[in-house]
């Protein structure tokens, strides 16, 4: 048996011992780097890609349903605006999902008291019968209140839930009622036997009469059965109807559903870092929008956002030390697909990922940022936060970054993540309507997210170290964005 000699033997701990410190060093970021993020901040609070990439998107292409006539134009011109912009490369990869179409929607209060009723179809919502569907309405004060409801009570009826969302700044009904209601409810109600499902409006606009669109949690089409939001009045409405103590009826007409399956792309811009190429902080947002609008604030903010910031970086004298990976995704309306397809082809590069994060909730000021990285490097997060404090970026330590939508996935393979939280006071207003225009963007707002995603994006490229991504790093963390 060889036995190393005791010199070897303390060489080779103090080589393991080293190479335990290198691995254990704290990340930071260069004095030179943070010198010139700041004027990156600077800058980009003045510069007008984003508005122009935004504009242009709304403008030349407008709605972009998933599988839509105007998918496979906006990827064309998304394309093309990254290499007109000088990203150094830019390519697509397939993203492969089910096909819905929505042609019309019609619904009205057939008893007691005839009325129509304004209301949208919801994704994955199936056709009603030729001639529609007239059914009575039951209604549940909750997602509870279904949940625990007698089935006998549903059965041949149609659902209809009316909680009603309140704004806050961190759109924390959002996810507490608005989107539980819709996607979770509708599948609810066909399991205890409706024949239908109606809900309020995911959205806190209370005097509009534009009902929100969004997807339900359909997913096997044999069993899903219609359904569709009311605006807030027109839910008022029903609910005095309702109030009366008669029975009432509704009557909905929906020509919508699944049609095969579509293959589009997630679109992707880098800037190829010049010391490390390989290496990549990724940033985006999705490409896809509802159709009612013209996916203003969701997404063609995001997209904007990430290009803009990109930008900035790519006319600096010399290219960033690691690549900026620009991403605008497909289909995150439907259920994250270009997200989960994007996470599944990289899964095994994660390590590869410095840092990520998605813009998806508008183009209000960022007024927070949370982060998942390793303990290590919680300085380098300290460092950015100080340059984001003069633009009203606040850093919470205590809360986990969930790396916004799509890149939420990533996130869940091991990328560490940030989240940039916008405010989001006035976002649901007009989120998955078609109020969600153009004039909804404040330019100065949107300049802020530019300067935010510079300065993160180019700090964590030249960092002296990583931030921890490696397979399920961050799988303690909990974070969902």
């Amino acid at each position: 048996m060889y036995r190393p000699s005791l010199t070897l033997l303390a060489a080779s701990l103090m080589l393991a011992t080293g190479f335990a410190c290198a691995k254990d060093a704290p990340t930071t970021i260069p004095a030179s780097a943070v010198q010139t993020a700041e004027q990156l901040r600077d800058k980009a609070l003045h510069d007008d890609t984003a508005y122009k990439v935004v504009e242009g998107l709304t403008t030349e292409i407008g709605a972009r349903l998933a599988g839509g006539v105007n998918d496979e134009r906006g990827r064309d011109w998304m394309i093309a605006k990254f290499k007109a912009l000088g990203f150094d490369k830019v390519y697509t990869e397939q993203v492969t999902y089910p096909l819905w179409v929505r042609r019309s929607e019609h619904g009205a209060i057939v008893a007691p008291f005839p009325q129509p009723l304004t209301l949208i179809a919801l994704g994955y919502s199936p056709a009603t019968p030729k001639g529609g569907l007239t059914a009575e309405v039951v209604q549940f004060a909750s997602l509870d209140a279904l949940k625990a409801a007698d089935p006998a009570s549903v059965k041949g009826k149609i659902v209809y839930i009316g909680e009603r969302m309140q704004r806050h700044k961190d759109g924390l009904d959002y996810g507490r009622i608005g989107s539980p209601i819709r996607v979770q409810g509708p599948v609810l109600a066909q399991a205890k036997g409706a024949a239908g499902y109606l809900l309020r409006s995911a959205g806190t606009d209370a005097q509009s009469r534009t009902p929100h669109t969004g997807v339900t949690g359909f997913t096997d089409p044999t069993k899903a059965i219609p359904a569709a939001a009311l605006s807030n009045p027109d839910a008022d409405q029903l609910e005095r109807v309702l109030a009366s103590g008669k029975p009432v009826t509704v009557k909905l007409d929906l020509d919508c559903g699944i049609e095969g399956q579509y293959t589009g792309a997630n679109v992707i811009g880098e800037i190829t870092g010049s010391k490390y190429p390989d290496q990549v902080i990724a940033i985006g947002g999705h490409l896809d929008s509802w159709d009612p609008g013209t996916g203003a604030i969701d997404d063609g903010a995001g997209v904007a956002i990430a290009v803009g910031a990109a930008k900035v970086i790519h006319d600096l004298p010399q290219r960033p030390d690691r690549t900026i990976r620009v991403i605008a995704f497909a289909n995150e309306e439907m259920g994250l697909w270009g997200g989960r397809a994007y996470a599944e082809k990289h899964a095994a590069e994660v390590g590869k990922f410095q840092l990520g994060t998605e813009s998806d909730f508008g183009a209000g000021p960022i007024w927070q940022m949370t982060a998942s990285v390793k303990p290590e490097a919680r300085g380098a997060i300290a460092q950015i936060a100080k340059v984001l404090a003069p633009i009203g970026v606040s850093y919470d330590t205590k809360k986990p970054g969930g790396g916004g939508s799509d890149l939420s996935q990533m996130h869940g393979k091991g990328m560490a993540a940030l989240t940039l939280m916008q405010d989001g006071t006035y976002y649901f207003d007009w989120h998955h309507t078609a109020n969600d225009t153009l004039d909804k963007i404040d330019p100065k707002q949107l300049a802020q997210n530019v300067a935010v995603y510079a300065v993160f994006s180019y700090m964590a490229a030249q960092a002296d170290g990583d931030f921890g991504s490696a397979p399920n790093a961050f799988a303690h963390d909990g974070a969902d964005d």
